[in-house]
């Protein structure tokens, strides 16, 4: 099982306010996010060295 469905149903449910991805991590997060279906709810913020945190935003068009 890959360790973001969880983390992505979590936010979903807004019961954490983030998720935190590095470089190494980003292929296994985006296997999971692309096969959903309000994937443009998942905000990504650019972080230093490639790191990404993602957040729920359903105010996003």
């Amino acid at each position: 099982m890959n360790p973001f469905e969880e983390k992505i149903s979590q936010l979903r449910d807004h019961k954490i306010e983030k998720i935190e991805v590095t470089r190494e991590e980003f292929f296994s997060f985006r296997e999971i996010w692309s096969k959903q279906e309000d994937k443009k709810f998942f905000r990504g913020i650019a972080g230093l060295n490639g790191d990404i945190v993602y957040v729920y935003d359903t105010t996003i068009v």
